[in-house]
């Protein structure tokens, strides 16, 4: 008698993308990844198909009609959704992109992009394991983070973070003391050839701090200049 095969459940992916040929084109491509896509071609519909079925992930394209998409992402940040999302944008300065990291975004692709490099990103945020590979309760001072329970408080105070802000926490707690190149940061927690130049990391550093910080507790994100990050605590 032959084994059963279990089927196994498919991310859902809502792409939300004003211009015709790029949604289409773009759906395509992640049904054959093997993707359950939802498309929509406006922001007041991203946020409907959003507020009614979280996907596991959204692409979001800035420039839509209705509601453009930093809009789209600061109202699903509003509601306390923390479904990862995926800016695709044609900006490519720098302080465009890091508008879309301000307004809650996880990750961002410069058009044109190749497939390859959002499927990449993609897999990054869609990664549910712990981005350290521990799974037992992580400690750091009056910092504790339960990895697979995707939970973290300071001093009983729970902490709500995103999943990038999480997995960036983890990464410095575990490895509390020591520093992190910002090479070895990206690759840990995109998973992809990032642009290590970029504003992406210290703008959420800068989240991070302002979240761990919020009651008044004392500065344990420390940056060590020309090289990266490191949790250090007080002695």
């Amino acid at each position: 008698m032959g084994s059963v095969n279990q089927a196994v459940p498919r991310s859902r992916v809502l792409v939300a993308e004003d211009d015709r040929s790029v949604r289409e084109s773009l759906v395509l491509a992640l049904e054959l990844e093997g993707y359950d896509v939802t498309a929509v071609g406006d922001g007041e519909r991203a946020l409907e198909a959003v507020f009614a079925d979280p996907p596991d992930i959204v692409l979001l394209d800035v420039m839509m009609p209705f509601v453009d998409g930093l809009t789209v992402c600061r109202r699903i940040r509003a509601r306390g959704l923390t479904v990862p999302v995926l800016m695709l944008t044609a900006r490519h300065e720098v302080s465009d992109r890091v508008s879309g990291l301000d307004a809650g975004a996880d990750d961002y692709v410069v058009k044109p992009y190749a497939v390859d490099e959002v499927t990449a990103r993609m897999r990054a945020l869609l990664r549910r394991t712990s981005v350290s590979g521990h799974d037992g309760v992580v400690t750091a001072g009056d910092l504790v983070l339960d990895p697979l329970g995707r939970t973290a408080r300071r001093a009983g105070r729970d902490l709500d973070l995103t999943k990038t802000e999480f997995d960036l926490l983890e990464l410095l707690m575990v490895n509390a003391g020591v520093v992190l190149p910002r090479d070895v940061i990206y690759e840990q927690i995109w998973g992809f050839d990032f642009e290590t130049s970029s504003r992406s990391l210290d703008v959420y550093i800068g989240y991070l701090r302002a979240k761990t910080e919020a009651a008044g507790e004392p500065r344990v994100v420390q940056t060590v200049r020309g090289v990266g990050y490191v949790l250090r605590l007080e002695s």
